[in-house]
């Protein structure tokens, strides 16, 4: 959902067209990453984040880029901010533009590029962009166009090179190599987002680390206060700094 076929250079078939294009994908998409205890306990804490990194919103503007279902829209909608909402999928604008209409928010969806983002530099307050550097075919060119048309912060999020994360993403890669459909993600350090960003003339201010587990060990377990539990502890021995995953960056000018 990071791209679409009017990229020069761009491979149309690459996977983060073609699996986020599909309606089926795009109606189910909510109910396999944010259902059940562990689900709404990733949505809260992404909430969360995006509230504290984003800052005060009232009367300012800002962009979201690989929406999907809307869900950091709506949260900015709902601080006040006069929200763009830009995806390459029509289908997953589809279901972001219910989930906004449901809750009578005035958000702005527009089909589009994260390559080349249609709108003038510094256009927006805020320039938030998550779960697309993992899957974008261009990720630096899309980290340069978030640093363009924000006039003060970028949030970015990604799977972390120390993190178990790299243990999939390398999977994934092999299986795709093989001719497997499967979405072959890319993880990152800390350190190359950080010198991206800083390339653009922005400078990372705060991090937020997630989870030390994968995702997926915790939704087998299904139980928020086992999660919660064995995370806090880890995260009590200093793990979470080191191996925390997903990484979500704030940087400003």
């Amino acid at each position: 959902m990071t791209a679409n076929g009017s990229t020069p250079g761009v491979k149309s078939d690459h996977y983060s067209y073609t699996v986020y294009a599909d309606p089926a994908m795009a109606d189910s998409f909510d109910q396999v990453r944010f259902g059940g205890p562990i689900g709404s306990l990733q949505a809260e804490i992404q909430a969360r984040v995006i509230a504290e990194f984003a800052g005060p919103l009232a009367g300012k503007t800002a962009l979201d880029v690989g929406t999907g279902t809307g869900r950091a829209a709506l949260i900015m909608a709902g601080a006040g901010a006069a929200v763009t909402a830009v995806d390459a999928s029509a289908e997953m604008l589809r279901v972001a533009r219910a989930r906004a209409d449901h809750r009578h928010a005035g958000i702005r969806f527009e089909v589009g590029d994260a390559h080349h983002l249609a709108h003038p530099d510094g256009a927006f307050d805020v320039a938030v962009s998550l779960r697309v550097l993992m899957h974008t075919p261009g990720w630096r060119q899309c980290v340069a166009e978030l640093c363009r048309v924000a006039r003060q912060r970028v949030i970015v999020d990604f799977p972390a090179t120390g993190s178990v994360a790299s243990i999939q993403s390398v999977t994934r890669r092999i299986a795709a190599a093989a001719g497997g459909k499967v979405e072959a993600y890319r993880v990152f350090t800390e350190a190359t987002i950080r010198r991206e960003l800083e390339a653009h003339g922005y400078r990372v201010t705060r991090i937020h680390r997630q989870f030390v587990l994968p995702v997926a060990f915790h939704k087998r377990i299904g139980s928020r206060a086992f999660t919660e539990g064995l995370e806090g502890a880890l995260a009590s021995t200093g793990v979470l700094r080191l191996a925390g995953s997903p990484v979500t960056m704030l940087a400003e000018r």
